[in-house]
């Protein structure tokens, strides 16, 4: 086993699946909790700190996202990956606005998840070195989540889309329809000025003032803050 191996809490009521995927992380050298209800899951992050959660949604108790919820108030550094056999957009969107780092969808090969935990592990650790060097804004393009000095920002799917967007191309000027089209493909219908209440929004949230206002155009990336 690696020494400091990282720990982790399983939320999975289906108790072969548990016990499968159990096996396969301890051979991978981390440090396995396991729960197969919600109120257990709680009372064990309230235990000890875990490096991430792999839940399930549909759990007796409370269920995945009411963990979820918890982790993302009081355990912050917590990494979070949701496992379920739910696969619509819509549950999965939720997950990612209450910031998920991941979802995996049931039946998964032990192998891919491990490889899933593995990327996400890594990417917590970089964004702590991050935060550790004094780094500021970072972008975690997998799991759709934005960091300041290693800290998630709490931002809503549509806002990371949006700064997401932005970054990629600081020299770029994106028109309110380029940026629609960024975040909400071809489905949006309606008044382009939903940008501006996103920006509005994404301001308020963002601890440095890097949107930038092109009167007559739209918004770019402002590297001038770093400055």
């Amino acid at each position: 086993m690696k020494e400091e191996a990282y720990k982790i809490l399983f939320l999975e009521d289906e108790p072969t699946i548990r016990e499968v995927l159990t096996e396969y992380m301890l051979m991978s050298g981390y440090q396995v909790i396991g729960a197969e209800r919600g109120d257990i899951a709680l009372e064990r992050l309230q235990e000890q700190e875990f490096d991430l959660a792999v839940l399930d949604i549909c759990v007796p108790g409370p269920d995945g996202f009411e963990v979820l919820k918890q982790i993302q108030a009081r355990h912050q550094k917590t990494a979070v990956i949701m496992l379920t056999a739910l696969e619509d957009e819509q549950t999965q969107v939720k997950a990612f606005n209450l910031y998920a780092d991941d979802y995996v969808i049931k039946p998964v090969s032990p192998i891919i998840l491990l490889k899933r935990m593995e990327t996400i592990l890594r990417r917590t650790a970089r964004t702590e070195e991050h935060r550790e060097n004094g780094e500021g804004l970072v972008l975690s393009q997998e799991a759709y989540c934005a960091y300041y000095r290693g800290e998630k920002l709490p931002l809503t799917l549509s806002e990371y889309l949006l700064l997401q967007t932005l970054y990629r191309e600081p020299k770029r000027v994106f028109t309110r329809e380029q940026l629609i089209l960024s975040i909400f493909n071809e489905d949006y219908i309606g008044n382009d000025r939903i940008i501006d209440a996103h920006v509005k929004n994404l301001r308020k949230k963002l601890p440095v003032p890097c949107i930038k206002t092109v009167i007559g155009v739209g918004y770019q990336f402002d590297e001038a803050w770093k400055e």
